[in-house]
């Protein structure tokens, strides 16, 4: 039998059954993968925090962005964090057309490869990465926000938690934010396995009403961690100014 760690990452990620992956983003907005990262590669990844190398380290805080502090990684990216960006992206771009066509009636915007949404992100200025790592002590939180950094940005992010609920923290979920045009607001509460990524929208998502399809604004943040030490992931496609 194969083992996740004798598969590589683009690999286990083409693997992944997207069909399903898209029709839960189509109905739901988010999607949570299977299993990707096996506990090791989790704990290296984790490790990172304190001996990776750093473009800034935000401390939330600091700008009333909740409590704790993330780092976003400088080039070059971690091997593991290149490859989960370039290998996710060609899957993730059919569904972020398909949605700009409901949403703007646009003809295909995104580009196939990841390397061409670079070069636009570059193009416009945008030339540091965005692929952070984050941790939260005890009381710690985010604040419900969005990860645009620039005029170019890509409609999808994905994360994965490093850290192991019950064991080395508790509370601490990944918290989306439905901001419904004239209704109340509606939040999914989400604890996803360690080393599974949730797929999500950077800012909207398109949804299907009595007249057609329209947009819902969409923000996310972690709820207050009551216990422990919890370290996540996030992979971001488009590059910030």
């Amino acid at each position: 039998m194969t083992t996740v760690t004798q598969q590589s990452i683009p690999d286990r990620v083409d693997r992944l059954d997207w069909a399903a992956l898209g029709t839960q983003l189509d109905t739901d907005g988010f999607a949570i993968t299977p299993t990707i990262l096996a506990e090791d590669e989790c704990v290296a990844l984790a490790t990172l925090f304190d001996d990776g190398r750093f473009r800034s380290t935000i401390d939330m805080a600091r700008h009333r962005f909740g409590d704790g502090r993330y780092r976003y990684f400088d080039h070059p990216l971690p091997d593991t964090i290149a490859q989960l960006r370039s290998s996710f992206y060609p899957h993730l771009v059919p569904i972020a057309n398909r949605w700009a066509a409901l949403l703007r009636g646009d003809n295909p915007t995104f580009p196939p490869r990841h390397e061409e949404l670079l070069a636009r992100c570059h193009d416009a200025g945008q030339l540091r990465p965005t692929p952070l790592i984050l941790r939260y002590q005890e009381a710690d939180w985010n604040a419900m926000h969005q990860d645009l950094y620039g005029e170019v940005f890509f409609p999808f992010q994905i994360l994965t938690v490093l850290s192991r609920r019950g064991e080395d923290f508790e509370g601490g979920e990944f918290v989306l934010m439905e901001q419904r045009p004239r209704a109340q607001s509606r939040a999914h509460v989400l604890t996803p396995p360690r080393g599974a990524f949730v797929i999500f929208p950077t800012a909207e998502r398109p949804n299907r009403g009595t007249n057609g399809y329209h947009r819902i604004g969409m923000r996310h943040g972690v709820s207050t961690v009551t216990a422990g030490q919890r370290t996540a992931l996030g992979v971001i496609f488009h590059d910030a100014k």
